[in-house]
């Protein structure tokens, strides 16, 4: 099943994200590399910087979803303000499908 992780920075932490963000690129290609990844980019400010993350997960259930989410290296560093999973189901555009 595939989940979508939805994670809003806290205000004024752009120097926390991108001081993480190697470690943080470093777990998600990990992920690719083992078929958990299926997409993930930030989400930008009016001024185009990151304020944000977007991942789709692929796991076995919410709770492997949530748990996945929590190694992060950016929610490990308390970046993230909230973070949000859901189900989600791929209709269209579906390389899988």
């Amino acid at each position: 099943m595939l989940f979508v992780v939805l994670c809003n920075d806290k205000p004024g932490h752009l120097d926390l994200r991108m001081a993480t963000r190697p470690p943080h690129v470093e777990w998600l290609k990990g992920l690719e590399a083992e078929g958990t990844l299926k997409a993930a980019g930030p989400f930008l400010g009016d001024d185009g910087k990151p304020v944000g993350s977007m991942l789709i997960l692929k796991a076995e259930s919410l709770e492997a979803a949530t748990a996945l989410a929590a190694q992060d290296p950016y929610a490990g560093a308390g970046l993230f303000s909230d973070v949000t999973v859901r189900p989600w189901n791929w209709v269209f555009v579906n390389p899988e499908a």
